[in-house]
């Protein structure tokens, strides 16, 4: 399944307390994942009150999603500003793919800091909302 091919309602383009979302096909693309992996009502409770990073990534390094298309995706959902993290990143900070051995394959993602290194599995993320 390729990203292009998600379609957008408009029930999927305002978030819970009906702001508008900045990246609407992130969102729905990252929502679609999550219910095909959880089923629904896991996946709404999942976008509104949080999972961690690592579930995210969980969720969309599975078929049918390319690799390469989900770590775009998750890039794009963490830079779009409709997902609230925590700890909040504040200084300077990158992304840094974690590859499995002798592949071109991103098995995880996690955020430098000049403080460190934060892992997937340290970050919560929210779908923000208008409160």
């Amino acid at each position: 399944m390729r990203l292009e091919n998600l379609r957008v309602g408009p029930s999927e383009q305002r978030s819970a307390m009906g702001q508008s979302l900045k990246d609407p096909h992130t969102v729905a693309a990252v929502v679609h994942a999550l219910r095909r992996v959880h089923g629904d009502p896991v996946a709404r409770y999942m976008i509104t009150k949080g999972m961690s990073l690592a579930a995210l990534i969980d969720a969309l390094l599975r078929p049918p999603l390319k690799n390469g298309d989900a770590v775009k995706l998750i890039t794009k959902a963490l830079r779009s500003g409709d997902f609230i993290a925590t700890p909040e990143i504040v200084a300077r900070s990158h992304l840094r793919y974690i590859y499995a051995p002798k592949s071109f394959h991103v098995v995880d993602i996690a955020i430098e800091t000049l403080d460190g290194r934060v892992v997937s599995a340290d970050i919560h993320l929210r779908l923000r909302d208008s409160i």
